[in-house]
């Protein structure tokens, strides 16, 4: 006789998926950007592309992310009945996608108002779209960082510019008087 109640067990699936998904979308999004870091300097482009790149591979990688959460949806609210939405019914794949994104990003609509165990998918998938988006935003930057400084190496290009338009750098930041 087991004095649990009848909500452990479809609670416990649903925390063991959020863990799972918390896993995998790390490592999806770990991968992207260690391969964007290990090949950027090889791609034959201008600076400006090598940083379109990294955005687009972080772009790359929330979306395999937001599209791994959908299938969670689709699998554990859709098939498997672990939870529900009230308002715009979410009865497709496609519903699912809409709701990830909402979740992930952490736009919050509202047309969808997860109930029961999704409330918790939902819940972790927009702490995990936060954390993720933030390291995504903190890798660019240092990509850009590293970046940034190539733009004034080409200057046979530029041999029509003003010396004082050779670099982005003296625009975004004027000499002191101290300098």
């Amino acid at each position: 006789m087991s004095y649990a109640p009848a909500h452990i067990g479809p609670m416990l699936l649903t925390l063991s998926a959020s863990v799972v998904l918390v896993i995998v979308t790390i490592l999806v999004l770990y991968e992207t950007l260690r391969l964007t870091s290990e090949h950027l300097a090889e791609l034959p482009v201008p600076p400006r592309w090598r940083i379109v790149a990294v955005v687009l591979a972080a772009f790359a990688g929330h979306t395999v992310a937001v599209w791994t959460y959908a299938g969670a949806y689709w699998l554990l609210v859709l098939r498997l009945r672990l939870g529900a939405f009230a308002g715009v019914p979410v009865e497709t794949f496609e519903d699912c996608l809409f709701v990830s994104v909402v979740a992930y990003t952490s736009l919050g609509y509202g047309d969808h108002v997860p109930l029961g165990h999704a409330r918790l998918l939902t819940g972790v998938e927009a702490l995990n779209g936060l954390v993720l988006i933030g390291w995504s935003a903190s890798f660019t930057y240092l990509a850009i960082e590293r970046h940034w400084s190539m733009h004034g190496k080409d200057r046979t290009r530029r041999a029509d510019r003003r010396p004082d338009e050779e670099s982005g750098r003296e625009r975004l930041f004027p000499p002191t008087k101290d300098s």
